[in-house]
C-alpha cells in the first residue's frame, strides 16, 4: 500500500463508509482501552463531517472527523489508521488531504486532543502543544493546533 495510491473522500453520516470508520476507530481506539465506540451516543456525529482514505478495493484505510467550530476553525477527532498499515504514510496523506479540503472552506485554525504517544506524529505535521495534559478515555492528551494560510482563490 502506497499513500499516495489511496482515495481520499468525504463520508456520508450513517452509510456504509460510515459504519466502516465506526468500526476502524472502535477497533484502533475505543477497544484497546476496554471501551466500546457503541456505547457512546454517535447520534452527535451527524453534524460533523467524516473523512476516509480507502484502497483500490474500496477498504477503509484511515478515517478522521473534522468538527466545525465557528468561523474558521475546526476541531479533529477519531483520526485512526487500520492495524499494519501505521508508518506507511496514510495518517499524514489523510491529514494533509484533510487541511487542504478544510482550507480550500476557510478553516485556517485547526485544534485536535492528542494521545501523548500520537503527539510526535502531529508534530511534524507544523502542530503545536497547547496548555497542560489532561486525561481522555482514560489515557494522557495534550491539546494541539495549528494556523495555516487560508487558500487563495482562483
Amino acid at each position: 500500500m502506497q499513500a499516495d495510491t489511496l482515495d481520499f473522500r468525504s463520508i456520508a453520516f450513517d452509510s456504509v463508509d460510515y459504519k466502516q470508520t465506526c468500526e476502524l476507530r472502535n477497533e484502533v481506539l475505543r477497544l484497546p482501552l476496554g471501551l466500546n465506540l457503541y456505547s457512546e451516543d454517535l447520534q452527535q456525529e451527524k453534524e460533523q463531517l467524516h473523512f476516509g482514505l480507502f484502497d483500490h478495493d474500496s477498504e477503509l484505510i484511515a478515517c478522521v472527523i473534522a468538527v466545525p467550530q465557528g468561523a474558521g476553525q475546526a476541531k479533529l477527532r477519531q483520526m485512526a489508521v487500520k492495524a499494519g498499515n501505521e508508518g506507511r504514510g496514510a495518517g499524514r496523506r489523510l491529514l494533509l488531504s484533510l487541511e487542504e479540503l478544510l482550507g480550500a472552506r476557510g478553516v485556517t485554525q485547526l485544534s485536535l486532543h492528542a494521545r501523548i504517544s500520537a503527539a510526535g506524529f502531529y508534530e511534524k505535521l507544523g502542530y503545536a502543544r497547547s496548555g497542560e495534559l489532561f486525561v481522555e478515555v482514560g489515557i494522557p492528551h495534550i491539546r494541539m493546533e495549528k494556523q495555516q494560510q487560508p487558500l487563495k482563490k482562483p
